[in-house]
C-alpha cells in the first residue's frame, strides 16, 4: 500500500472513534488531529475539511457494510420474511463487531446534522431507494388477503423494520455491547411482530 494511502487509512481509523463518541457537531478538528497524532494542517492536507473527512469515513463504513451484508446472496431465499430476518442478523453481527461504525452510520442516516442532511441524501439516497425497491419486488411474491393494499403492507413492514433498528441502536448505545442472548431476544421479538403482521392478531 502506498505510504500516502496508508497514512490516510490510519487517520480514518483514528478519527472514527472520535466521531462515534462525540458525533459530527461536537467533534472539532483539534480532537481529530489529537486522535490521529498529527497536526491540523495534515488533517486538512489529506481531507481539506472536517466535513470531507466525515464523508470519507461514512463511505468507508458504507462499503464495508454492503460487502458484509451481501444483499444479493441473502435475498435469493424464497421467503420474504426469512430474508428480512437474515439481513437483520447479518447487519447485527457486523455492527456488534464494529460498534463505532454503527454509531457513525446511525447518526448519518437516522439523526444527521442539519448541515449534512442534503449531502447525505444526494450521496446515498439512490442506493437506499434501490435496496428498498429490491425488497419491495421480493415482497410481490407474498400472497395477501383480499382487500389488503400491497404498498401499505410493505410500508408497515418497513416501519416495523426501522423500529427494531432503532431499538437495537438505542440498546447498543446504552450498554455498548450486546451478547448472543440479548440479540436473540431482539430478533424473537421482531419475528413476533412480523408474525402478527403476517397472520393477523384477531381471531
Amino acid at each position: 500500500m502506498p505510504l500516502q494511502l496508508y497514512e490516510r487509512e490510519k487517520i480514518l481509523e483514528a478519527c472514527l472513534s472520535v466521531f462515534a463518541r462525540h458525533g459530527y457537531k461536537n467533534t472539532s478538528t483539534e480532537m481529530l488531529a489529537e486522535a490521529a497524532g498529527i497536526s491540523k494542517a495534515l488533517i486538512f492536507h489529506h481531507f481539506t475539511s472536517k466535513k470531507k473527512l466525515y464523508f470519507s469515513l461514512l463511505e468507508h463504513c458504507f462499503e464495508k457494510v454492503r460487502t458484509a451484508v451481501q444483499f444479493d446472496a441473502v435475498s435469493e431465499h424464497d421467503d420474504f420474511f426469512e430474508v428480512i430476518d437474515r439481513l437483520g442478523r447479518v447487519k447485527l453481527d457486523y455492527f456488534r463487531k464494529h460498534p463505532d461504525e454503527l454509531k457513525l452510520v446511525y447518526e448519518a442516516f437516522y439523526s444527521p446534522p442539519n448541515e449534512l442532511k442534503q449531502d447525505i441524501e444526494e450521496k446515498y439516497g439512490q442506493a437506499i431507494t434501490e435496496r428498498n425497491q429490491a425488497l419491495e419486488k421480493l415482497f410481490e411474491a407474498v400472497p395477501l388477503r383480499e382487500g389488503v393494499d400491497r404498498k401499505q403492507a410493505f410500508e408497515l413492514i418497513t416501519m416495523t423494520t426501522k423500529h427494531f433498528e432503532n431499538k437495537f441502536s438505542a440498546a447498543f448505545s446504552d450498554i455498548g455491547v450486546m451478547d448472543d442472548e440479548a440479540a436473540d431476544r431482539l430478533f424473537d421479538e421482531m419475528n413476533r411482530f412480523f408474525g402478527m403482521i403476517r397472520y393477523g392478531i384477531a381471531e
